[in-house]
Parts: C-alpha cells; structure tokens; sequence
C-alpha cells in the first residue's frame, strides 16, 4: 500500500479533482505520506482522505494539501514561508520543497517532537521549527512570501496578515461552523482577498501543551 503505483494513483486521483500544478503532483507522489502517520494506518496513507495523528489532530487529505500548496506558488517562487501548525508534518516536508526555508509553529509539543525526527530522517535542511502558539505568527523571521495554516480560527489573525511581504500570499481556513478556505495577497495598496471552497479542519487554539 506504500508502493509507486499506488502512490501514482493518488496523484491521478489528485488531478481529476482539479489539481493543475505539475509540480505539486511530482512532489506529492515522491514525498512518502505513509512515514507521517502511525504505522497501524499505513495501509490508508495514500487515500484521499484526513487521519487521526493523536491528540485530537489529523492529517490534511491529499487534496488539500496539494490544492493548498498549488495557490500558495501560484505567485511564483517562493523563499520564506511560515506553516502554522506542523502537526505530522506532512505539509511541512510538501512546501520544504517548494520554498528556499520553511518556518513552521506548532503548539503541541509531542507532535513537533516526533515531526521533527521526521525530518530529520529524511533529511529536510531548510525547515525551522518552534513550539508554541501559532496565532502570533513569527515576527522575527518576517516578511513572508507565502502562509498556511493548518487550523480555523473564527477571524483571521492580525499578525498573519501584518507579516506577509508585499506580494506574498496566506492560504487558510477561516470560520467555526461554516468554514471556507481563503486566498489572501497583499499589495502595495492593501489585500486581496478570494474566496475559495468549503473546507473542514481543527479549530484553531490558543496556548500551547
């Protein structure tokens, strides 16, 4: 269940649902899903659908993985970006491969701890990680050229937006009940903002264990 073919016919999967971008299928069909995810579930790493990590969070399916990573580089290529809520770590490998260095925050600390021996396993440089609440972002390391986040909070934080470098663009979920995954840019005058589809993902918390 771990094999190319299989992980092919994900990539297929990904396309007929509307995923253009040839190179977030390449990356999605090299980079092995089923290495961030408990081994009792490796037989469903290459489903289309979320998984339970632990502590009452998933793992994003393929779709919104690739869907997300394809807006974010649809700008262009992409130097820093900051992930906010590593969680497996999923994510984190897909976009190490598609920006220069990846700054990722995640609150709970058992899960960064295992996604960083993830990547150290596979031998992913250019990714700095920190334990702690993501809603304030990272200023140090700011400006960004691209954003994701993994959670929904009810508005979109202040300091997402605040950090973003001119041109660069925030991929997230935002509401409770209904939520709907956005696109946002920001440019010399202000932020565009679209609307994109319906999605489903953790709320985003405050705080960190």
């Amino acid at each position: 269940m771990t094999s190319r073919r299989t992980r092919a016919r994900l990539v297929e999967l990904l396309r007929a649902q509307g995923i253009r971008s040839g190179v977030v299928l390449d990356i999605m069909q090299d980079v092995p899903r089923h290495l961030f995810i408990d081994e009792a579930l490796a037989s469903r790493a290459y489903e289309n659908t979320a998984l339970p990590i632990g502590f009452g969070q998933t793992i994003s399916s393929p779709y919104i993985v690739a869907r997300m990573t394809e807006v974010l580089l649809q700008r262009g290529p992409l130097g820093r970006v900051l992930e906010i809520g590593t969680g497996s770590g999923y994510q984190t490998a897909i976009l190490a491969r598609v920006a220069e260095s990846v700054y990722t925050i995640e609150r709970i600390e058992a899960l960064l701890t295992r996604a960083r021996w993830r990547f150290h396993k596979m031998h992913l440089r250019n990714i700095t990680t920190r334990h702690g609440d993501g809603s304030a972002g990272w200023l140090e390391a700011a400006p960004f050229d691209g954003i994701i986040a993994a959670a929904s909070p009810a508005e979109i934080p202040a300091s997402f937006l605040e950090q973003l470098a001119i041109g660069g663009r925030l991929v997230m979920p935002i509401g409770v009940d209904a939520q709907r995954l956005l696109s946002i840019t920001r440019s010399e005058d202000g932020y565009i903002q679209e609307e994109l589809e319906a999605v489903s993902f953790v709320p985003m918390l405050s705080g960190d264990r």
